[in-house]
């Protein structure tokens, strides 16, 4: 019997999402990258209009909460994709972006986000579900429902939606 092509990518993504969530990076270390990155999140949030509970929850999941190989090397808190010299320097190919720090790192996600379609509108609300659901709509992730739900569920976990 054959199996549609539906029904494989659904399969793939479901296998995907298990595998995601089994081996997701810095799962306990969630709390002490929340302590640290707070202040920085909530004063973007003031400047950009972007939830705190967005910026954090993104970033942990991109970054594995600063456990991950692009946060360790290239200070990649949100996964973006750019330029970096790791090639140079450690002769390492990556197609992700480096930042000097981690602080340039949030400061360009928020620009990066500012920059969407989807901003004007959302700039100021409060509703991080709102947020995660236009991004992810808009090809910030390669596997946006799946993202989507990790996001949300790192949101909760962590309980950042208290967090305004």
């Amino acid at each position: 019997m054959r199996l549609s092509k539906a029904i494989l990518k659904h399969c793939r993504l479901l296998l995907l999402l298990f595998l995601s969530l089994a081996f997701s990076n810095g799962f306990g270390q969630s709390p002490k990258f929340i302590k640290n990155f707070k202040p920085l999140a909530d004063s973007l949030s003031e400047e950009y209009g972007i939830p705190a509970s967005v910026i954090l929850g993104i970033s942990i999941i991109e970054s594995g909460s600063g456990t991950s190989r692009n946060c360790k090397l290239l200070n990649n808190y949100f996964g973006i994709v750019g330029k970096n010299d790791l090639h140079k320097t450690k002769g390492i190919k990556t197609r992700y972006k480096q930042y000097p720090d981690a602080t340039a790192s949030f400061e360009h996600f928020c620009h990066v986000i500012k920059k969407r379609k989807f901003y004007k509108k959302l700039k100021g609300n409060k509703d991080y579900r709102l947020w995660i659901d236009a991004i992810s709509k808009s090809n910030y992730s390669e596997i946006p429902d799946i993202w989507k739900e990790r996001v949300l569920a790192a949101i909760r976990r962590n309980k950042l939606s208290a967090i305004r």
